[in-house]
């Protein structure tokens, strides 16, 4: 007896890309630019933070956040977005951000909505944690294709009312995984509008946000405050992993309105991992120093300038305006990226493997998703890989 909720679930996409290469050696150098994790060097002093609350581990974590941590976090969120949020009733730390944004599901969406399945949108290809939160929860996830023609962000103003009268949820990844597109004021203001007049809640995944190259993208709730909308209308999540090379921490925070955040917190209670407490205080003085953060977005702007110099000529390359992933359309990515593996020795992630399959068939089939997340030279040998890699298969 296994939950049916569950029962047709593709494998997920690292053990398929596993499934896809490790029957096959290359001999020679290697280039892993499969998974978004950070290989820059992250804050040094963190060691002795850490060193200085070791004792902390003899102790259960507070659930909430330490005070010193909650202080960070609402001093860096006034910071970034201009708005002031209450340290204990508009934020809960979490253990990773794929924690809170499965759990926020469980905590906010109800079972039935006009006495039906609720639907949850969710943009397609996608971070695959939102799929798995809605169908936990008894919803059906809608997924709404993206490509060019939209922006690369989900186009959920187009859908029928009889749709979105039985939405309870949206998701949206601003800048988005896997194309590094940013949502406008424009489009934030909008989605909130929809939302407003069909009563459901935005989960806005802004993992990306402090990874950029012009403009500080703007965030969920800076909008919502803005236009004067219900705070308990969006929840918005960030991390130190892609900010602060920091994945192994764990560590990141949802924000909220004040019900939103209580119902939260008491599922987390019962439910939730909370973060170590030496853990807490390591990233507590990780929020507050902005330093490093400006140093790693340097680095990712070099390594924009280096993928835009080697896919300058090819049809395919979308240039990202955010984020640390390319997104490049190769005719057919599971392909290629077995090829990539087997004659250039450098691993990418098939598109198809971040995206819902209707038909046979998902949009992201043609392509394969780049991880720029080693130093400079080393992700400009990897680029080189694949760019000579297509320039010989266009010949």
């Amino acid at each position: 007896m296994y939950p049916e909720r569950f029962s047709h679930l593709p494998e997920y996409a690292f053990p398929r890309l596993r499934a896809l290469l490790d029957g096959h050696n290359f001999v020679g150098p290697q280039y892993n630019m499969t998974i978004g994790e950070p290989q820059h060097l992250y804050p040094l002093w963190i060691k002795d933070v850490l060193l200085d609350h070791l004792d902390g581990f003899n102790r259960y974590p507070a659930n909430d956040g330490i005070e010193k941590l909650q202080t960070s976090i609402v001093d860096w969120f006034y910071q970034r977005f201009g708005v002031t949020l209450s340290s204990d009733k508009n934020i809960l730390p979490v253990n990773g951000t794929r924690e809170g944004l499965y759990n926020v599901s469980m905590a906010l969406c109800p079972e039935e909505l006009s006495d039906s399945q609720p639907f949850v949108l969710i943009p397609n290809p996608f971070y695959q944690v939102y799929m798995i939160s809605a169908l936990s929860v008894n919803s059906e996830p809608l997924f709404i294709s993206t490509d060019a023609q939209s922006g690369h962000l989900p186009d959920y103003f187009g859908l029928k009312a009889d749709i979105l009268n039985k939405t309870s949820a949206a998701y949206i990844c601003s800048p988005s995984n896997p194309q590094g597109a940013v949502a406008t004021v424009d489009y934030l203001t909008a989605l909130i509008e929809l939302a407003e007049k069909y009563d459901f809640i935005i989960f806005a995944d802004e993992c990306y946000s402090e990874i950029y190259r012009y403009a500080p993208p703007p965030g969920l709730m800076q909008v919502s405050e803005k236009l004067g909308a219900d705070p308990n209308r969006v929840v918005t999540f960030h991390s130190l992993s892609k900010r602060s090379n920091l994945p192994g921490l764990r560590s990141g925070f949802a924000a909220s309105g004040e019900k939103n955040i209580k119902l939260m917190k008491q599922l987390k209670a019962y439910s939730g991992a909370p973060i170590p407490e030496p853990l807490q205080h390591v990233s507590a003085s990780v929020w507050s120093d902005e330093e490093h953060v400006v140093k790693n977005r340097k680095i990712y702007e070099k390594k924009y300038k280096i993928a835009d110099q080697i896919f300058n000529d090819f049809d395919g390359y979308f240039s990202p305006e955010a984020g640390f992933f390319l997104w490049i359309n190769v005719c057919d990515g599971e392909k290629v990226a077995l090829e990539l593996w087997q004659n250039c020795g450098v691993r990418v992630l098939p598109g198809r493997y971040l995206s819902k399959d209707f038909n046979g068939q998902s949009p992201g089939d043609q392509f394969i998703r780049v991880a720029m997340v080693s130093e400079p030279e080393e992700t400009k040998r990897g680029l080189s890989k694949i760019r000579e890699f297509l320039h010989e298969k266009q010949v």
